[in-house]
């Protein structure tokens, strides 16, 4: 296998800005690629009843088409008074093409009521490398709040009251976010494995 395929990294995702993020603070070392940038184009599997399963499901499938290295991820959002939901099911909670905003609404009227508002976000990262799998991942424990406040993030950031801050994740400069995101943590251990292994 030549340098340069041995160096390159797929990320199984097409939103840009996750893949600007990593290859911000990735080492030189790697070229971190897109599915497009692949020519993949097609559904990836997310059938797993965990975030785990998912982000390993959705590995395994980009590896088999490639063979090369390659790493995905899975976020859920666990509220306490709700049992652990949305959890895997955070991205479709109010249905297969719900917006953020139909999820939040879903999300708030569950809780309706309930003074336990405890939440955490997790997010998990599989990768293979060098023919391994290997599992990382990344929490944050914070409330759900009683209402949708803030401009920035996306998916439930407006809800989401983070323990010890006093702004939620649609509040907070990006910058601050990432630093202690649940996808932040998870990619912090992604990335200090890589930098060791290369």
């Amino acid at each position: 296998m030549n340098f340069v395929m041995k160096n390159k990294l797929i990320f199984a995702t097409n939103n840009q800005h996750k893949l600007r993020e990593i290859n911000e603070i990735l080492s030189r070392d790697f070229d971190v690629v897109s599915l497009s940038d692949m020519n993949i184009r097609e559904e990836i599997p997310e059938t797993a009843d965990t975030i785990e399963g998912n982000a390993l499901q959705k590995a395994r499938y980009i590896y088999s088409k490639t063979g090369l290295n390659c790493f995905a991820d899975d976020t859920g959002l666990e509220v306490n008074a709700l049992g652990g939901v949305p959890g895997v099911y955070s991205a479709r909670y109010a249905g297969e093409a719900a917006s953020f905003d139909d999820n939040m609404d879903k999300l708030l009227a569950a809780l309706e009521g309930k003074n336990n508002r405890k939440a955490c976000f997790r997010t998990a990262i599989a990768l293979i490398y060098e023919k391994k799998e290997y599992l990382f991942e990344g929490r944050v424990d914070g409330t759900i709040m009683h209402e949708k406040t803030g401009e920035g993030g996306f998916g439930y950031d407006p809800v989401f009251l983070p323990d010890g801050f006093s702004e939620n994740f649609a509040q907070m400069p990006a910058k601050i976010k990432n630093e202690i995101s649940h996808r932040g943590r998870a990619v912090k251990k992604l990335i200090g494995f890589l930098n060791d292994h290369h």
